[in-house]
């Protein structure tokens, strides 16, 4: 892979040495993958809380914890896959979701095939995540899915409103601004007038009486907006 954030991240728990340099040497032989191990499981549950790896290879019976009470603390957004020689926790680990249950000690091909099941998972959140990333308005007598990141801005008009789209692409629909605009999350859209909302990522500067959106145009900043829209773009 040419960058590292095309890399696959991944995090492995296991208290023996050798079972973490058989997974080590696995993942480079697939390549792609950013791996960290840890030894001490809490030291590695504490990083898969903040780093949120795509996938979590975990072995179960480990010294003073079981891998299982690990699972279940795992970000619901990671995959993981159990590493363990004890085949009696089969049917708990699948019952926590476990993309793959991989019996030490397991080979090569055994542990690609794991991994690929993994990837696939990932594939298929990554999809619905994005389904869920849409509004649905009316357009006359259909019913339009507009992606988030394809809005650049909505113009509040007489009873209806103008969402303006990537490719010069405008969605008109009987609607209110605020009604579309509680479909809206937050943090990426903002109300800079009684008549505008605009998407923040489109954002290239911005004044005291308007923003300056990427493609050129510029709606205007409402007075009474103007104090919260400078400070939420301030750092823009």
């Amino acid at each position: 892979m040419d960058s590292m954030e095309n890399l696959i991240r991944c995090i492995a728990i296991d208290d023996e040495p050798l079972a973490l340099e058989v997974i080590r040497k696995f993942c480079d032989r697939i390549g792609g993958i950013e791996l960290t191990v840890f030894s001490d499981p809490a030291a590695g549950l504490a990083a898969i809380r903040e780093e949120k790896p795509a996938i979590v290879f975990l072995d179960i019976e480990m010294e003073n914890i079981n891998g299982l009470a690990i699972a279940s603390q795992i970000p619901q957004e990671c995959c993981f896959i159990f590493t363990t020689a004890y085949l009696d926790y089969a049917m708990k680990g699948f019952e926590l979701d476990a993309v793959d249950y991989l019996h030490k000690p397991f080979a090569f091909d055994r542990f690609r095939t794991a991994f690929n099941k993994a990837l696939r998972r990932l594939g298929e959140q990554s999809h619905r995540q994005a389904e869920q990333r849409r509004i649905l308005v009316k357009q006359e007598y259909n019913t339009v899915s507009i992606p988030l990141d394809d809005i650049i801005y909505i113009e509040a008009m007489e009873g209806y409103v103008k969402i303006f789209r990537e490719n010069e692409v405008c969605t008109v629909s009987r609607v209110i601004l605020k009604n579309i605009g509680s479909q809206l999350p937050e943090p990426e859209f903002l109300r800079i007038h009684r008549s505008f909302i605009v998407a923040r990522s489109k954002i290239s500067s911005f004044n005291k009486k308007e923003v300056i959106l990427r493609d050129g145009r510029r709606p205007p900043i409402g007075r009474l907006y103007s104090q919260e829209v400078t400070g939420k773009l301030g750092g823009v």
